[in-house]
Formats: C-alpha cells, structure tokens, sequence
C-alpha cells in the first residue's frame, strides 16, 4: 500500500488517482500510525514552504517522517513543494527549516532575468544525466509539467538525476535510492509522468 500524506498542501485526488491507474493502491494518510503501516510513501504539495512544514508538524509527522527516510526503510516520493521540504531552508520562508534530510536550500527564479516569467508554468524538459529504475523507459529529454517559482540547490551534486533549464540550470529530479523527488508534477505530465509513477510503484 503507497501512502499519500494528506497534510493540506497537495492535488491528492489528482495524485492518488494516477498513481492507481498505474497499479498502485493508495490510501491517504494522516497520521504517524500510516507512516508505519505504509509500504510507499508519496509526499505531494503546492502551496508555501513554510505552512506546508506547519502542517506536517501540526500532524506530529515530522519526526517519524524524518525517521523513516533517513533509514531508508520505504521507498518516497516527492511531488514538486514534496521535493522542496526535503532540504534544510527556503527563501520562501527563512523562519521554518525544513526536514533537513539533505543538505541544501531552496531558492526563489531570478527577478532581474529578461523574459523569464515566475512561476515557471507549463511544459519544459528534463535532462537525465544517468540510468535508474525511477527512470526505466523514460526518454530523455522528455516533457513534464511544471508550476513552480522556487527550485532546490543541493549540497550534493549526486543528488541529481536529471536537470532542467529555466533562466538557470536547477534539479528537477533527485534520487538517493530509496528516496525519489520530482519538481514537476509527474500526474499532469502525460505520458513520460505516468511513467515515472508507474516505476516508481514497481519499485
């Protein structure tokens, strides 16, 4: 079973809906309790960096979320803010850290670049830069769905599976096997999103 965390920042209908149509079986989880009977966890969200880490801590699912993937005991996904909350801070909000499971921040698109609108809304490309099982049969160069006016910097250049560009060269997929996180929204992405869902489901 693949938890969905409803913590009130994400499309869960959208999300979990994809996800089943790719063989998944979901269920929306609230509590530490659905964590742990979990087989997959999928972190969605839209919406501001800090409200979000708000919410999960209102839930008192910080601590046991954290505790789950830093041991790297469940496959994870992370959905577009589900990949910003991975790092340690945001410009978005400087006050509240985030789950601090990788080192890195999270960083507003330029103002001052001519032409570049923000948020980053609609199609762009995503350049894989090695082989993995989250990206089996995804072409690269592929199209994907994206709304967004942030975009993580990890410390870790390893982090990186694939990049994409949008006034600068930020990653737009991450990996540190079992945890996988996605800036655009693999659910709204067709057919290469679906893809990816479908992979990670046979993780």
């Amino acid at each position: 079973m693949i938890c969905v965390i409803d913590y009130g920042m994400g499309n869960l209908r959208s999300v979990s809906k994809a996800i089943e149509t790719m063989g998944g079986r979901t269920f929306l989880g609230r509590h530490p309790r659905d964590l742990k009977r979990a087989d997959k966890i999928v972190l969605p969200g839209v919406g501001e960096f800090g409200h979000a880490m708000q919410a999960l801590s209102k839930q008192k699912l910080i601590e046991p979320l954290q505790e789950i993937l830093l041991s790297g005991e469940k496959p994870f996904l992370g959905i577009c803010l589900g990949l910003q909350l991975l790092f340690e801070s945001s410009e978005e909000n400087r006050k509240v850290p985030g789950l601090k499971i990788f080192k890195g921040s999270v960083q507003r698109f330029p103002k001052k670049k001519i032409g570049l609108k923000v948020p980053q809304m609609g199609w762009n490309q995503v350049r894989f830069l090695r082989s993995s099982p989250f990206i089996r049969k995804v072409p690269n160069q592929s199209y994907f769905y994206f709304v967004h006016s942030f975009y993580a910097t990890p410390h870790e250049q390893s982090l990186d599976l694939g990049i994409t560009e949008y006034g600068v060269r930020f990653a737009s997929v991450i990996e540190k096997e079992p945890i996988f996180a996605v800036q655009f929204h693999p659910e709204k992405s067709q057919a290469a999103g679906l893809k990816i869902l479908k992979n990670f489901v046979a993780y």
